[in-house]
């Protein structure tokens, strides 16, 4: 039987959105992206400067000093939400094969992609039209207290390559839904879902200025959006460093700041899980888009007595990966995104088996069957990992898993917690008091029972402690970061 590859999408020159219009950088200079999988052109971009930034923050302040967005009624922003996830869903077949190209992921993962960033502009639809304060009425006879809530203003965005449709839409549905208006600016590696996103909010009735789309070099001029002194907040994710540096920019005036940033999740097994159920959440959370995730649960926690059957399973469901074209499929794992990102696995690799790690599976490139024109590498587990190796202390963002063992519930809380990181982490156990002891004492901005990436709840807070980040996205929690509060005293006659 022969399986039919998905035609790869003809390469596209693309241009940015800056109010309404759509431009080239005012330099006329372009960058390319290849396909991390076998080297083809994928598409050409605008290389933005400082000028273009300076042109789309511009836009974006009228379009929110205007209140033509920013004092709209409500229904009006819920139905261009709405008619956002309608053309996403429209789309989904061109969007996920752009996905598949720039990110390197499988064509149904990219799929996937897609209809969740659907629902997260659904969901903030929704919820827009539930906003509200509150009133004090009964603390003075003679006094009325409003609260009140209204948009930040202009909000720079800034995402990375991994999930370069849905984490912009982590970010821009709330900021929208609020009424701010906005300049994002998608990782230089994937930024071509942003750019067709941007049509399809424009297409759905944004007015002009209020979503502008700015591609380049996230050094120059990521770093110059973040020190505007035009933009009054600033929702990054990427890698810790990097926000560190975001949060430096952002101080020139006191800007907001929603990060998410790097992790190091903890995935801790306990004896009486159901042990099939956890093999699978293990594999699924280390080599989802071929561990290049911020969640991913890179430690494997094992309690000693299940270590060997957990892992004999574990070996056997990693042999069942099949590299390849992203497009194709039958693949399950494509290559990662570009050869820094290869260097930096095979740096960590190496690091690991310097340190004594034992290698169980994988640590190499693969060949043959066309793979060796991407930057493809072998799923990777590491046995015998210390707490204190490079390898169980920081993030590969690659198919690499350490595995750790542990005697008992304090001592899986120790190793646990041993990281300067706190995203996420996965508790699997039977017994409740087990899982609610592990959840209260573990620091990370989620913990799933019995789940790694999701249990069926899409739209609770997600973000980190520690070094992890400040702020979150989703619900209630990642609309209230786009809105200010203010307190309204009337005294009565």
């Amino acid at each position: 039987m022969t399986t039919q590859t998905a035609p790869q999408t003809e390469a596209k020159t693309y241009q940015m959105l800056i109010e309404g219009q759509w431009v080239s950088a005012k330099s006329g200079e372009t960058f390319e992206r290849l396909n991390p999988a076998n080297g083809t052109l994928v598409g050409t971009y605008p290389l933005a400067d400082i000028p273009d930034v300076d042109l789309a923050v511009d836009a974006a302040r009228r379009a929110f000093d205007s209140g033509t967005w920013s004092n709209a009624p409500v229904k009006q922003r819920h139905d261009v939400l709405r008619k956002v996830a309608d053309g996403l869903r429209a789309n989904i077949g061109a969007l996920a094969a752009l996905l598949a190209q720039e990110v390197g992921k499988p064509l149904n993962m990219a799929m996937g992609e897609v209809a969740l960033a659907a629902d997260v502009y659904e969901y903030f639809a929704g919820i827009s039209l539930d906003m509200h304060g509150e009133a004090i009425t009964q603390f003075a006879p003679d006094a009325v207290g409003l609260t009140v809530h209204e948009p930040v203003g202009v909000v720079g965005v800034i995402t990375p390559w991994n999930f370069p449709l849905l984490l912009i839409s982590w970010k821009l549905a709330p900021a929208l839904a609020t009424g701010c208006t906005v300049v994002a600016k998608p990782a230089q590696l994937t930024p071509g879902t942003t750019v067709e996103l941007g049509r399809i909010i424009q297409e759905a009735g944004a007015p002009d200025g209020v979503v502008n789309v700015i591609t380049g070099p996230g050094s120059k001029i990521g770093q110059h959006m973040a020190e505007h002194p035009k933009v009054d907040k600033i929702a990054f994710t990427g890698s810790t460093e990097v926000g560190r540096s975001v949060m430096r920019a952002a101080a020139t005036n006191i800007k907001k700041l929603s990060l998410e940033l790097g992790g190091k999740s903890p995935n801790v097994v306990f004896a009486d899980a159901n042990i099939d159920a956890a093999v699978a959440g293990a594999f699924f959370a280390i080599y989802l888009n071929t561990g290049q995730v911020c969640q991913a649960g890179s430690r494997l926690l094992l309690q000693e007595s299940v270590k060997d059957q957990f892992m004999e399973k574990l070996i056997a469901f990693t042999k069942t990966v099949k590299l390849g074209d992203p497009l194709d499929p039958e693949t399950t794992m494509g290559p990662v995104v570009d050869q820094n990102q290869l260097s930096t696995v095979e740096h960590y690799v190496a690091e690991g088996q310097k340190e004594g790690a034992k290698m169980l599976i994988g640590g190499s490139r693969p060949k043959g069957n066309g793979l060796d024109k991407g930057f493809f590498f072998e799923p990777t587990i590491f046995d015998s990992v210390a707490s204190n190796m490079t390898i169980a202390q920081e993030e590969i963002f690659g198919p690499v898993l350490s595995v750790l063992t542990f005697k008992d519930i304090d001592d899986a809380l120790r190793i646990a917690n041993d990281t300067s990181y706190g995203l996420a982490s996965a508790v699997w156990t039977n017994d409740l008091n087990t899982a609610l002891k592990m959840a209260k004492g573990i620091r990370a901005g989620t913990v799933w029972v019995n789940a790694f990436h999701q249990a069926g709840l899409p739209n609770m807070p997600y973000g980190g402690y520690k070094q992890s980040g400040i702020g979150r996205e989703l619900g209630r929690h990642g609309l209230d970061e786009y809105l200010e509060t203010k307190a309204i005293q009337i005294k009565l006659g």
